[in-house]
């Protein structure tokens, strides 16, 4: 796969390059912001999309057996974790899946924790359902490393009031991947405190090697039992737009709980395209995606290694997992807002603002390395020339 190959995705309503003068206000800026890829999908995907059009006909699609079938497959073979298909609840997107959840399996007024800084739907789908936010930061260590913190998420289950932990693993967007011995010891207290665990692993297959995901149901049949895991394709093969994502529910009376909900919201009809593509991904997809992570993993120490030698302002560090870089810019001693407008109008760059992602994100930006290595050279010779500038003001 020619991973250098630039696609022109401007005029297409693409919400990454075609949305810029509305999200950043200027024309010019370089979109490396919202989390899909540039890349075209793997041959297999494209092609069997092209083979369900010559069809012709769209009509009503169920997930088959044969879907249910490559996703449990593709579980068994790269994350080693066996699933029954009947888990398999399909959702049109993880982030519909997570308010269903919090709507279906807690009340007005319950406590769900969230690990901050973090992706910012977790906040809006805890609150627009008028559940109470609990926020556990994460620890930062000088060295930019993230860990969980185990005492303060103790301190807030022992209320008993929190119903509810949604884990983002691997963590976006700080990189982070899980240790085994992270997720027992919160495995542990959920089971001590009685609390469901709701596991986003959209990310799961972007783990860089040696590194290696362990889906949280897999922990333990307790964590099984008290767990519901989000997972798609759509960010490992960059189908996004085609709406699929696969919610694995082990729990018998949880399962049954969720159908009722998606029932409730006429909710639960995969789309032909969807059906095709994921099929596709899952059983021909591998090779691409080996690829695809030993390119973008290039992008990254192209970055890292820039930045050591040429902005020292700046803190990278390698994440374990995604395509999302999250870069320390305190450096520069600016405010968010002002770090916002710098990159914007003076390095006519588009990313992700840290404090989208919580407080604890001030003064960090999201980067979107699943792009061509010329964009990411474009990319650090805008930010090297506005920092140069920067230094003479």
């Amino acid at each position: 796969m020619n991973f250098d190959l630039a696609i022109d995705r401007t005029c297409t309503n693409c919400q990454k390059w075609d949305n810029v003068p509305t999200v950043f206000g200027v024309p010019d800026a370089l979109p490396m912001w919202v989390a899909d890829m540039d890349f075209a999908a793997p041959p297999a995907v494209v092609e069997a999309l092209h083979k369900r059009v010559e069809h012709g006909v769209f009509g009503y699609t169920f997930p088959s057996d044969s879907y249910r079938e490559a996703i449990s497959d593709w579980m068994k073979k790269r994350h080693s974790w066996s699933i029954q298909q009947e888990w398999i609840q399909f959702c049109p997107g993880v982030v519909p899946a997570l308010s269903l959840i919090v709507d279906a399996f807690t009340e007005p007024g319950d406590q769900v924790v969230i690990q901050t800084p973090v992706y910012p739907p977790f906040y809006s789908v805890v609150q627009e359902h008028g559940r109470e936010l609990v926020h556990n930061p994460l620890l930062l260590s000088e060295e930019g490393d993230y860990t969980m913190d185990f005492e303060d998420l103790e301190k807030s289950f022992s209320t008993g009031h929190v119903k509810m932990i949604i884990l983002c693993s691997p963590h976006n967007p700080v990189g982070r991947v899980w240790s085994r011995a992270e997720l027992d010891r919160l495995a542990s207290l959920c089971q001590q405190y009685d609390v469901l665990v709701v596991s986003d692993e959209i990310h799961a297959d972007l783990v860089f090697e040696p590194g290696a995901h362990t889906p949280f149901a897999a922990l333990s049949d307790d964590a099984a039992e008290r767990s519901i895991i989000c997972t798609a394709p759509s960010k490992t093969f960059n189908i996004a737009g085609l709406n699929t994502a696969n919610i694995i529910i082990p729990n018998e009376q949880l399962r049954s709980k969720f159908r009722k909900i998606l029932n409730r919201y006429a909710i639960g009809s995969i789309t032909p395209m969807g059906a095709a593509a994921t099929e596709a991904a899952y059983r021909e997809g591998e090779p691409w995606l080996d690829e695809l992570l030993v390119y973008i993993r290039g992008n990254m120490e192209l970055v890292a290694q820039y930045a050591q030698e040429h902005l020292p302002e700046l803190k990278v560090v390698m994440p374990e997992a995604t395509y999302l870089l999250w870069i320390d810019f305190r450096g520069m001693g600016m405010s968010h807002e002002e770090l916002n407008r710098f990159l914007v109008q003076e390095a006519k760059l588009g990313l992700n603002s840290g404090a989208a992602f919580g407080k604890e994100g001030e003064g960090f930006m999201r980067m979107n390395l699943a792009c061509t290595r010329a964009t990411v050279q474009e990319a650090l010779s805008r930010l090297s020339k506005a920092v140069g500038e920067w230094r003479k003001a």
